[in-house]
């Protein structure tokens, strides 16, 4: 097979225009009509671009800033969720198990099992591998087998093939697959290794943020000192009359009962407003990331404007296939949303 390639080589007619390069995956030499800066082997399938542009290697005091900015960040998530978790239980459950004792231990119960599910899915998002690419052989005609870097490109940072769908991230050092971004709350990198991890902390700490937010108001609301009956009656006048006064009398009224309010009753005002602010970032977060994942994308791949790749189109397929929901789940889906989805995949993969 190598002789005949090199064979037929040798009768390419060289023009004035002709180039010849070498491939950076097979080592074979190219000769092209004209010159191209990006090109594409014809035995291995490898993709040449010599028009990426070429960045210095980080300075060690550079990598070192983004390790220690990582671990910061890391730290601050887990002391405020310990935070969390040791306030809510010192200001909440007290008034909880003051209405009934089986509604103290209900409680407690749905607390300890989103904490431990956050933190756990936190975990293995933070500390799994995002997916490194598997060792390849390249750089060697007799070695390299036909077809074997179809649509690799070359790092020239990690100085290795690269295959599709990978993106080199500077932080971490290495060429993640379906890299999807760089979390500086994980210290990781979101990829094809715990993207499904770090969605599932995404879905979790939605839901604890609410919980908190739902228990600490309703805390927050037995524990409010009662204003004023004349002063209170005063302001809703003043709102009825329409006078000008009453947004004024109505803050007075309101600072007075803050003021009075206990340790326990301000912890719970900043609980339920934090866990507010956070419940909306993440919320925004969670929705983006599935809405990629609906479209069979990642967040890279849709800011350059390229093709998902890897799923025949979106749709709800590409959500169950990504959290690995039986096929049975699978099937039913395709027969309910999609009429004849179901026999053109089963016939595609008996092709």
């Amino acid at each position: 097979m190598g002789d005949e390639v090199i064979k037929e080589e040798s009768f390419v007619v060289c023009t004035p225009e002709s180039h010849e390069t070498v491939c950076w995956g097979c080592g074979l030499r190219l000769l092209l009509s004209s010159y191209s800066p990006i090109f594409k082997c014809g035995w291995c399938g490898a993709i040449t671009n010599h028009n990426y542009k070429r960045r210095k290697p980080d300075s060690t005091c550079f990598s070192r800033w983004r390790r220690v900015r990582d671990r910061l960040f890391i730290s601050i998530v887990f002391l405020f969720m310990f935070f969390v978790v040791g306030g809510g239980l010192w200001a909440i459950y007290p008034i909880i198990f003051s209405i009934s004792y089986l509604c103290g231990v209900f409680h407690c119960s749905i607390a300890g099992i989103l904490s431990i599910s956050t933190m756990f899915t936190f975990f293995l998002a933070s500390s799994c591998s995002p997916g490194t690419p598997l060792s390849v052989v390249w750089g060697d005609y007799a070695a390299v087998s036909k077809g074997s870097l179809e649509d690799y490109t070359f790092c020239t940072y990690c100085a290795r093939p690269k295959p599709p769908r990978a993106h080199h991230c500077r932080s971490c050092r290495i060429c993640v697959l379906d890299m999807d971004h760089h979390c500086p709350f994980i210290s990781n990198c979101v990829g094809a290794g715990n993207h499904r991890y770090f969605v599932s902390f995404l879905i979790s700490a939605v839901v604890s943020c609410t919980y908190i937010v739902a228990m600490a108001a309703f805390a927050w609301h037995r524990m409010w000192p009662p204003l004023v009956p004349g002063r209170l009656a005063s302001s809703v006048s003043f709102y009825s009359s329409g006078s000008t006064g009453i947004f004024k009398r109505a803050l007075i009224d309101m600072a007075d009962a803050a003021l009075m309010l206990s340790p326990r009753g301000l912890l719970l005002l900043y609980l339920g407003i934090s866990s507010l602010s956070i419940l909306i970032g993440i919320s925004v977060l969670l929705w983006q990331q599935l809405r990629y994942i609906y479209e069979g994308q990642t967040y890279l791949i849709h800011l350059s404007s390229q093709d998902g790749g890897g799923f025949e189109d979106k749709g709800c397929q590409n959500i169950l296939r990504f959290f690995g929901c039986p096929h049975w789940a699978y099937r039913l889906l395709l027969v309910s949303s999609y009429p004849g989805k179901l026999h053109e995949t089963t016939n595609s993969k008996l092709l």
